[in-house]
Order: structure tokens, then C-alpha cells, then sequence
């Protein structure tokens, strides 16, 4: 057994006046412990839940083209990247993730992976997402159409073992001729492949940028939308009256694309840093109307989205309105629970895994806290260096 000691604790709710954790097996446990238990003094630090990353890409290594990059590479050299991305995205403080999208289902290879290795991070794994022909990432897998072919590519993906179906409802920006606007799938098709998915106990994340697509995927019944940002073809919409009561309603998430590295060698775009203020906005209202909210960073995709940009949204979602409690809870216990994981992930309560970050300082008064690494602990194993860190035995 071991025992971190720390100056402040939040448990991924709120702040919690006890300071130790105690470790055993991996998972936390009730202390206090035994006299004889390692201790690790971290003078001055928060302990916190390892943070949670809703919507990665671990096949996009955040260069200038990420996609050039994957195809530049062949099964194996394309493993050993996305094993790398997920050792980064570990070594920055997210423990787990959930990729929404890979390349010749490679991201089940590391989730698997990640059972023995604990400098990997637990992976929750889409496989290769749905989309059309010459559709938004068409080029990660063959596109399909029609009730019938999205069908069978439920049950393809649920026989390969897939956590969660991915579909492109909207096209998107990184794909040459698609447009995020326009709906890739009509109604119709969503209903019928959230039925599928449904029935064979896979929950549904819905790619989904224009106002038709987030309308016909609410409708349809997906689990979560992904980005929800209610584009057109250059500027943003405004949120149809009584959509978000019907999203709170159904009890769909919203994963927000927040997070960006600052000072990274590519900035965002012009044209979007414009769009800003009413992306916001409208995130703003979903916030007030009481929409689940958590953060999918898309990291991978772009140099200003590393793997552990889940680091920066805190500050992100402060815009919207949120406290501090608020925007730590929706990269930690809110986010584990809206991939499933909320029984085990997320928390710092006995019984649940010991994925646990320390930070100098205090978080919940500076984000820049969530920057300020002094250890990780991935299922109880220390993966990154606990700098100033005293250890002595449990008296």
C-alpha cells in the first residue's frame, strides 16, 4: 500500500478537507493506512483525478497535416504513433480517453494495449468512424449509405469489439470537398443506425457541426454530440427554440471543442478565432438551459491540439459561465461518466481506479495550476516524475 500526501485534494466534485489518498492494488482505499505504507509527501499540491479526454485522435500526431503524416505510415509504424500520443497525453495528466476515430481499427490495439502498460492511457475506442463516400474522414475507412449498409456497419464494428459507434452526421473541416455544414445523413439513417447501435449495447457519438445534422442526430437518439457548434457555411446559427430542452430532456452530452495550446507553431485560423464570440454564445446557452457539458479537445488534429490539451479547457470553460468546480468537473467525473466510466474513472472515492494527477497549487483558484505537473499515477503506478515529492513510511 502506498499514500499520497498533498496539501489539497479535489475528488472530482468538490474540494475535500482530507489530504490523504491511500492506494492498494491499483485501486483507492478507505484509509487511514497501516504504519509501515510508503508515503509520498507532495508539499504544497492538489491531488485530482487524472483528467478525462472525451474526443481524441490518437492516428493525428498534431503536426502541421496530420493526415499526410498517417498516410505516410504503414499499420505498424502508425501503432507505435498512436502508442506515442498516448504516452504524451499520460506524461500531461489525462489518464483516460476516448478516441473517436482511427485508422484500420488500431485504436482497439492500444486500448488493449493499455491493460498492461500503465504509461498508456485506459482508451475507450470508436474504431473507424462512419461516413459517407468521399465523406467528412472518408479516407480513415470505406464510406457506407442507405438503412441497410449503415446497418451492417454497426454490426461490423460491434463484432471487431468497438466501445462506442462513431458518426460523421455533418461534413467537416480537415477533409478536402466536405463541407461541416451540410448533413452527411438524413434522418432516416441516423434513426436507424442509433437502433442498430442501441440494440447491440453500443452508445453512439454523433460528429455533428451544421444545424440539420444536430437536429436529425437529437432526434435520432445519440448519446453525445460532438462539437455541436451550429455552423454555416461562414458564419454560426443561432440554436433552434426548444432544441436544448429536448437535448436536456433525452439526456444527451455535449462534447465542446474546447482546449487549444497556446503559442503553438499553427494558431487557429483567422477566420475561426472571428467566428469566436458566437460559438461561445451559444455555448453559453446550452450551459444556462442545464445541457451536459464536457470537453472533447479532438487532440491530434492540428499542432495547437496535442494530446494533453485537455489541460487548457479549464480556462476555456470558464467563458461559458461555469465555476471552477464546474469546468475541473467536466474533465474529470462528468466526463468519465459520459463514456461510460463514471463507476471507475473520474473520482478520487475508494473503489475507484487509482489514476490520480498532482499539480502544484491550487487548481480551483489558478488554472494555470493544471500545467504545473508534480506527478501522475496511472492505476496506482507512478508514470511521471514526482518532483519535490518526500517519501517515508506511514506512522
Amino acid at each position: 500500500m502506498k499514500v499520497l500526501r498533498a496539501a489539497r485534494v479535489f475528488d472530482g466534485t468538490d474540494a475535500k478537507s482530507g489530504t490523504e489518498i491511500c492506494i492498494d492494488a491499483g485501486k483507492i482505499v478507505p484509509g487511514p493506512a497501516p504504519e509501515g505504507a510508503e508515503v509520498i509527501e507532495l508539499p504544497g499540491a492538489t491531488l485530482l483525478p487524472g483528467l478525462v479526454d472525451v474526443h481524441v485522435h490518437l492516428a493525428f500526431d498534431a503536426s502541421p497535416d496530420p493526415v499526410a503524416a498517417l498516410a505516410a505510415r504503414d499499420a505498424a509504424d502508425a501503432f507505435a504513433a498512436m502508442c506515442a500520443a498516448g504516452r504524451r497525453a499520460v506524461q500531461g495528466g489525462v489518464t483516460t480517453v476516448r478516441d473517436l476515430g482511427d485508422s484500420g481499427y488500431l485504436g482497439l490495439g492500444v486500448r488493449d494495449a493499455a491493460r498492461t502498460d500503465p504509461t498508456l492511457p485506459h482508451v475507450v475506442a470508436s474504431g473507424v468512424p462512419v461516413t459517407t463516400p468521399g465523406g467528412h474522414c472518408h479516407f480513415l475507412g470505406e464510406g457506407v449509405r442507405g438503412v441497410a449498409e449503415l446497418r451492417a456497419a454497426v454490426r461490423e464494428r460491434h463484432a471487431r469489439g468497438v466501445d462506442v459507434i462513431k458518426v460523421m452526421a455533418s461534413g467537416g473541416r480537415m477533409t478536402p470537398g466536405s463541407r461541416w455544414e451540410l448533413a452527411q445523413y438524413t434522418r432516416e439513417e441516423l434513426i436507424a443506425l442509433v437502433d442498430e447501435a442501441h440494440g447491440l449495447g453500443l452508445p453512439v457519438a454523433a460528429h455533428a457541426h451544421g444545424t440539420q445534422s444536430i437536429v436529425d442526430a437529437v432526434a435520432a437518439g445519440v448519446d453525445s454530440l460532438e462539437h455541436a457548434s451550429f455552423m454555416t457555411a461562414d458564419d454560426v446559427d443561432t440554436i433552434p427554440d426548444g432544441l436544448l430542452d429536448e437535448i436536456v430532456a433525452r439526456g444527451i452530452v455535449v462534447s465542446l471543442t474546447l482546449g487549444f495550446r497556446a503559442g503553438a507553431a499553427t494558431p487557429p485560423p483567422p477566420e475561426m478565432l472571428a467566428l469566436l464570440p458566437k460559438l461561445v454564445a451559444n455555448a453559453r446557452r446550452m450551459a444556462e438551459a442545464g445541457v451536459p457539458i464536457v470537453v472533447g479537445t479532438d487532440a491530434g488534429i492540428a499542432p495547437m491540439k496535442p494530446h494533453d490539451v485537455v489541460r487548457d479547457a479549464p480556462a476555456h470553460l470558464a467563458q461559458l459561465g461555469l465555476d471552477p468546480a464546474q469546468c475541473l468537473r467536466a474533465v474529470t467525473a462528468r466526463a468519465a461518466a459520459a463514456i461510460g466510466l463514471g463507476d471507475r474513472k473520474g473520482r478520487l472515492l475508494p473503489g475507484y481506479d487509482a489514476d490520480i494527477l498532482a499539480v502544484d497549487g491550487d487548481p480551483l483558484t489558478d488554472p494555470a495550476a493544471l500545467h504545473r505537473i508534480r506527478a501522475v499515477y496511472v492505476g496506482g503506478v507512478a508514470v511521471a516524475p514526482a518532483s519535490s515529492a518526500r517519501i517515508s513510511e506511514y506512522r
